[in-house]
């Protein structure tokens, strides 16, 4: 199971070292202690929206671009667990038998109508 704090973690990590900072540095930008920060950047701890966007702030990284890139990270691990699956011949887990009548009304309003 793919936990989403790990990949906040792990991404927040990179774009420190990419920057060339330290955590000591980090936190006392972000306002945040530095046991915080570590565990974050573990993934044993989540952080809140507030807590994000201060260490976003703090590596003078949108959070929009960090969000992205947990996201891209997320897609790349869901994307092989799908192609294990196919391979398994075991999609039905993946591929719902019904979609939401909003779904279908803003693509075929006719078809959502026989619904």
């Amino acid at each position: 199971m793919v936990l989403v704090r790990q990949e906040i973690g792990d991404v927040l990590r990179d774009f420190r070292l990419q920057k060339g900072q330290t955590l000591r540095q980090v936190a006392g930008r972000a306002t945040v202690a530095l046991g915080y920060l570590s565990e974050v950047e573990r993934g044993q701890k989540e952080a809140s929206s507030e807590i994000l966007a201060s260490l976003a702030d703090a590596l003078d990284v949108p959070i929009s671009v960090i969000m992205r890139e947990v996201s891209d990270r997320l897609a790349m691990v869901e994307g092989v667990k799908l192609e294990q699956a196919f391979a398994a011949g075991d999609l039905a887990s993946y591929i719902p038998d019904t979609f939401p009548a909003s779904f279908l009304a803003d693509s075929d309003p006719e078809l959502a109508a026989t619904r």
